[in-house]
């Protein structure tokens, strides 16, 4: 299986934020920025993989700045690196000024999805090939938050998770 560039599978989803979808104080509610967020990431693991691919888990969100009501949103989502059959997408979150176009950056997070069959059975996918210094420092900090996230779980003993000890044996 061929390994893929980061570029190849890179997602950009845009739109406005209406009325239905905020809060008291005129803000988008988080739980549209989540739908978002997963439909953009879920699109992402698609192109990678080129498989029917499921949401693992939603391991990291940082709702930074509220985003008001009119505002243009732009998701962007990367896979930041892939294992055997999932992959840990990182999601960007811009929102634009209305006078200057200028975008800014509103909120982050870490989705991990699976690649699966038609029987939902997991199935090997291509790794990736980081191209910039910020996908490979992603790259680089994916696989010490899935080893954190096994020894946590319990599937992976401490003493194995080596690119996790080297971050404290420096």
């Amino acid at each position: 299986m061929k390994a893929k560039y980061v570029s190849e599978s890179t997602t950009l989803t845009s739109d406005l934020v209406l009325p239905g979808e905020t809060n008291p104080l005129n803000n988008m509610f988080g739980g549209e920025l989540l739908a978002r967020m997963d439909r953009a990431a879920g699109i992402a693991a698609r192109r990678h993989s080129r498989r029917i691919c499921v949401t693992a888990s939603v391991n990291h969100v940082a709702f930074n700045r509220p985003i008001p009501l009119g505002s243009v949103v732009t998701v962007e989502a990367k896979i930041s690196r892939a294992f055997t059959s999932s992959m840990e997408i990182y999601l960007d979150v811009w929102i634009e000024d209305r006078e200057s176009g200028m975008k800014i950056k509103a909120n982050e997070a870490i989705y991990t999805f699976v690649a699966v069959d038609d029987m939902g059975n997991p199935v090997p996918i291509p790794e990736i090939i980081p191209e910039t210094e910020l996908e490979q420092q992603r790259y680089d900090a994916a696989l010490r938050r899935k080893q954190l996230s096994l020894v946590l779980a319990g599937k992976m003993d401490p003493s194995d998770a080596t690119e996790l000890k080297a971050l404290f044996n420096k």
